[in-house]
Order: structure tokens, then C-alpha cells, then sequence
């Protein structure tokens, strides 16, 4: 059974003693909630994965990175490897995120080596992917989807995505205050738990969490959770919040 997932990524936000308060905060509102078939994610900057970690050992909350490099090591000033990510207690990483497409032209192919390398290092992965305006407004989304899914991930065996949760963001809706409605995140949702299993089986498809990535907010979180194919939410500005970003939580 697939789990219910709701992962805030804090994006370059927060400094150390923010961070540090939010979790907390976080936590404590959590405290009363079984969390039953939920699982609760946070994504600090690089600088505060660290002490995050620490403060959520023992609590309901599990901590992820907002990205990784592909290499093991090397002279790649700034970036960050998978194993540098474990030394400080961290297993998940958020790959393909939107932000990194199109401001750090990540590509396709990159995006897949980083897949390699996180699994290698028996990584979890929320992958990223979805389309702009221009291609929902040409109806060319469906195809955007596919193809990235494909590229990014339709290389591995079926035993990895066991370590894969997917994130489906409509990029039109993020920042913008746009959402797609609750039935265009279940129509996407359904078209793509439907290519997984054409290309794996139905076990597959049913059994991998997809999160929707756009605008999710209190007030509209309860109508976009409860559409069928709808696993959960990656969080943007209301994962800010401790108040805001509980009540998406118990928004199942």
C-alpha cells in the first residue's frame, strides 16, 4: 500500500536558527497525530541538513536535500555528493526540481545520472517533473510529462522504484498563485500511474506515492488529496509555516 506523503521544501530559505525553530515547531504540532500511513518530509538548505536531522531523530518527521551532485567527489566547486548527504544523517534527496531545470539547465540525462547515483547509494528519490504554461496551453503536456518520466527514470528496473516517489509539478502553478484544479491534478496523476504500469506493471504504478507539486495550500489541500491518484504534496511557501504546513498534514 502506497504511503500518503506531504514534503515541504523550504527551497534558500531559512537561516540555521530558523530552520532549527520551524522543525521544532513542526514536531511539536505533530505530536498528537498517529501519522498512520503518513509520512512527513522537510528540505533545509545544505547548511542546516545537519542539525535538522538531529532534531527530528525519534520524531515523525524525515528530513530530505533539495538536490545532489552525480559525481562521487571531484573538482565541482559548490556541489554536493551523495555521500556527503549520508555522513550527516540524510537518505532522501529531491532530484529535477523545476527551479534546477530551468535556472541550472539541468537536463534529461543529467537528472538520470543523478537517479544512478542516488540509488547506488541506496538513496530515496522524489523526482520531479511537469510542464510549462506554453505546453499546457498547446495541450502538449501529457507528452512534456511522458517524456520526462521516460528519460529520467524509465532506465531502471522495476525493484528500484521502490526508492522512487514522484512529484508532478504543473510549473505554471508554482509561485504564480495559480493551482491546477483538483481534477487536472487526478487527470495527470491517473495518465501517469498509466504509463508506469504500460511500462512496468500495475504493481508498479499502484504502489509508487506521486505527490502534486503546485500551490498547495489549507485552504484547498483537502480536494486535491482525496482525488484518487493524489498521494500527498511537495510543499512550497506553506511548508514555511509550522501552523500552515501541519494543517496540510492532517489534511488526509
Amino acid at each position: 500500500m502506497r504511503k500518503q506523503i506531504v514534503a515541504g521544501n523550504w527551497k534558500m530559505n531559512n537561516d540555521l536558527k530558523t530552520s532549527k525553530s520551524l522543525v521544532k515547531k513542526i514536531i511539536k504540532k505533530l505530536k498528537n497525530n498517529s501519522l498512520k500511513n503518513t509520512r512527513v518530509i522537510v528540505a533545509p538548505t545544505f547548511v542546516s541538513l545537519e542539525k535538522v536531522s538531529k532534531k527530528v531523530k525519534k520524531t515523525k518527521v524525515e528530513v530530505a536535500a533539495q538536490n545532489m551532485h552525480q559525481a562521487k567527489s571531484g573538482a565541482f566547486t559548490g556541489e554536493i555528493s551523495a555521500e556527503m548527504l549520508e555522513s550527516v544523517g540524510v537518505n532522501i534527496v529531491i532530484l529535477g526540481h523545476s527551479e534546477r531545470r530551468e535556472y541550472f539547465c539541468e537536463t534529461d540525462a543529467i537528472l538520470a545520472q543523478k537517479v544512478d547515483t542516488a540509488l547506488k547509494n541506496n538513496m530515496e528519490i522524489i523526482f520531479c517533473f511537469g510542464e510549462i504554461l506554453e505546453d499546457r496551453k498547446s495541450e502538449n503536456h501529457f507528452n512534456v510529462v511522458e517524456s520526462q518520466l521516460k528519460n529520467g527514470l524509465f532506465h531502471l528496473e522495476a525493484t528500484a522504484w521502490g526508492n522512487i516517489i514522484l512529484a508532478y509539478e504543473p510549473v505554471w502553478a508554482i509561485g504564480t498563485g495559480e493551482t491546477a484544479s483538483p481534477e487536472q491534478a487526478q487527470e495527470m496523476h491517473a495518465f501517469i500511474r498509466k504509463i508506469i504500469s504500460n511500462k512496468y506493471n500495475r504493481d508498479v504504478a499502484e504502489n509508487v506515492s506521486i505527490l502534486y507539486g503546485g500551490s498547495v495550500k489549507p485552504a484547498n489541500a483537502k480536494e486535491i488529496f482525496s482525488k484518487e491518484d493524489v498521494d500527498g504534496g511537495l510543499i512550497g511557501g506553506a511548508a514555511l509555516d509550522a501552523d500552515n504546513f501541519v494543517a496540510l498534514v492532517n489534511s488526509f
